[in-house]
């Protein structure tokens, strides 16, 4: 997903001219011009005037990247949290076991049961031993990898995980993880087929 790179600094700026106000932001910020060149390519959009249009656009990643150049107090909220951001994840890579605390804590707020959450951490392990046991095998491609995946989920439950993802209703442009909604027997049949796929790579 992009946004409208304009819109978004309009939000965050007094002025009636965004357009502007970033060309003026390039110029001061000749790195920042340099990366939006490289990184925010035009794209079809509905502008203000209902027409379509070419609209510099940026992906959540870069829209980031350019609320860091600009010095507005509307902007300090975001700034605040990525340093934040930036910090935890800097304590997670010294000290693994506080990303798992993070995850369990962020699905219970999102409702989950901890039993579930449980299993939940329990299968992204087992998936983890298994791709590292791919890896010392020679798959480094991401495509690999996928394909893989689908043997094990089309022997599992008869479907790729595509498939899946319709059958459980998931919208196709949708982020969500298909894991983040299966119920607990899938997910024990999810670790189990990864389990055994990765014991019988040992042996081989």
């Amino acid at each position: 997903m992009v946004f409208s790179v304009v819109d978004i600094v309009a939000s965050l700026i007094n002025s009636t001219n965004a357009t502007d106000y970033l060309k003026k932001l390039r110029k001061k910020e000749p790195e920042l011009g340099i990366y939006l060149g490289t990184n925010c390519p035009q794209v079809d959009m509905i502008s203000k005037s209902g027409k379509r249009r070419k609209i510099l656009a940026g992906n959540v990643e870069q829209i980031f990247r350019i609320i860091q150049s600009i010095p507005s107090p509307k902007a300090e909220p975001t700034k605040r949290w990525l340093a934040k951001a930036g910090y935890e994840r800097i304590e997670e890579i010294e000290n693994p076991e506080l990303s798992q605390d993070r995850m369990k804590d962020l699905y219970e707020r999102k409702g989950y049961s901890k039993d579930w959450i449980d299993k939940m951490l329990r299968g992204i392990a087992i998936r983890q031993n298994l791709t590292d046991e791919w890896k010392e095998r020679g798959i480094k491609q991401e495509k690999d990898f996928a394909i893989l995946t689908a043997e094990i989920s089309n022997a599992t439950f008869g479907m790729t995980p595509g498939e899946y993802r319709k059958f459980k209703n998931i919208p196709e442009k949708s982020k969500s993880n298909l894991r983040d909604n299966m119920t607990d027997l899938e997910l024990i049949f999810t670790m189990l087929g990864e389990k055994v796929t990765t014991e019988i790579s040992k042996i081989e």
